[in-house]
């Protein structure tokens, strides 16, 4: 993913969900990740605990079906808004993170409702890359990131190495 984009790469590679957890560091202490499903919350924990902010963030599940955000007459939303509250009192949140794409459009609304800071990934990741590029700053090319050397390829797959075509 990530780490493969960025290693082969010339520009800034920002990921929405590390994006989404660095701006929550700019602006609360604890925040809460507010996910759609159990299935999807175990990988959330593992990019919040790679990303080394386990000591600053909960990750929730909604019980929301992906594509039922997009129904209003599905409750999504509702369970979205409980699963916030829940943060809120249990977790002593003091920001959200929304930890899928598709909840991106509801953030404003759930910050004037809630009266915290709510952290859309989409948005965070944009604006991050955006301030990369106005700095001048790019992946480094040093280390994990560096470009990985080419590799000989053989067999059926000897066709398609860089540099084939111009051979023949």
């Amino acid at each position: 993913g990530l780490d493969a984009a960025r290693a082969m790469a010339a520009i800034p590679v920002i990921g929405i969900c590390e994006a989404a957890l660095s701006m929550a560091c700019f602006i609360a202490q604890r925040f809460t990740v507010v996910t759609t499903t159990e299935r999807s919350r175990v990988p959330v924990e593992g990019l919040v605990q790679r990303y080394g902010m386990s000591g600053r963030a909960r990750v929730r599940a909604a019980d929301i079906p992906v594509l039922a955000l997009d129904d209003p007459a599905s409750g999504a939303v509702g369970k979205l808004r409980d699963e916030i509250a829940r943060a809120v009192e249990e977790d002593r949140a003091e920001a959200i993170v929304l930890g899928w794409a598709g909840m991106a459009d509801l953030a404003h609304r759930l910050q004037s409702e809630f009266g915290l800071p709510v952290v859309d990934g989409v948005g965070a990741a944009l604006k991050q890359a955006e301030a990369l590029v106005a700095l001048g700053l790019a992946t480094s090319k040093r280390g994990a990131y560096a470009t990985p050397l080419a590799k000989p390829y053989r067999g059926m797959l000897k066709s398609f190495s860089p540099g084939a075509v111009a051979a023949e």
